[in-house]
């Protein structure tokens, strides 16, 4: 038999161990900030009308029953230059399943179309790293290996996002896995811009972004 004393001791420790498993994962993360509230779109703009939605406390973008007309973007008010920011999404497509997250970007004036560093999501293009409306090339593309292995539980479903830009170089972890780790050899990229969650024209089916979180960094080189 247990003493009583032994006994309530394990029971402590086991509430506490409890306790730390149903935590949220976020709630450990020191110097992170929220990007959204979960219930309105303050410090963001984009196009609210028609578009862009709030569902049970996820940020939103499109329809199963019609094709999304163009690529939109949902941006921050703010620029950032070095930091680390971490986020969900969940694709649900049934055709032209295609996503993003910009980063370091701006506007293009007059058009719905940003230009800038996107962190890819979609068949094809799962953890690579775009240059949207600038280069219009993908600058980094994971090896099929680190794909499969961050994606090995299937496409469905919420997957976690990690972008961490530091002056120059950028990385990009997909599900735990590095998949994009890319030094920029164009001095004349600018290194701050806005951040902005894409649907890409074409897509049947939404989007969903939800735990949008950032850390700010030092000044890099």
């Amino acid at each position: 038999m247990h003493s009583p004393v032994r006994l309530a001791l394990v029971l402590v420790v086991t509430v506490a161990t409890l306790f730390v498993a149903s935590a949220p994962a976020h709630a450990e993360d020191p110097g992170f900030e929220s990007l959204f509230d979960g219930k309105t779109f303050a410090g963001w703009g984009g196009d609210f009308d028609a578009t862009w939605r709030i569902e049970d406390g996820d940020i939103v973008a499109g329809s199963p029953d019609s094709a999304a007309p163009q690529n939109e973007f949902l941006a921050t008010a703010r620029d950032y230059g070095d930091f680390e920011l971490r986020l969900e999404y969940k694709l649900e497509a049934k055709e032209g399943a295609n996503a993003g997250v910009q980063f370091r970007s701006v506007r293009i004036p007059n058009h719905h179309e940003v230009s800038g560093y996107q962190a890819d999501i979609g068949p094809g293009y799962f953890g690579a790293l775009y240059d949207e409306s600038r280069r219009n090339t993908l600058l980094a593309v994971p090896a099929e290996r680190m794909v499969a292995a961050a994606l090995a539980g299937g496409i469905d479903g919420w997957h976690s996002y990690r972008i961490r830009a530091e002056g120059k170089r950028i990385r990009l972890e997909l599900n735990g896995v590095e998949t994009v780790d890319w030094i920029e050899p164009d001095a004349s990229i600018a290194k701050t811009g806005m951040i902005a969650l894409q649907i890409h024209g074409g897509l049947v089916g939404t989007i969903r972004y939800r735990n949008l979180r950032i850390k700010p960094l030092n000044a890099a080189k």
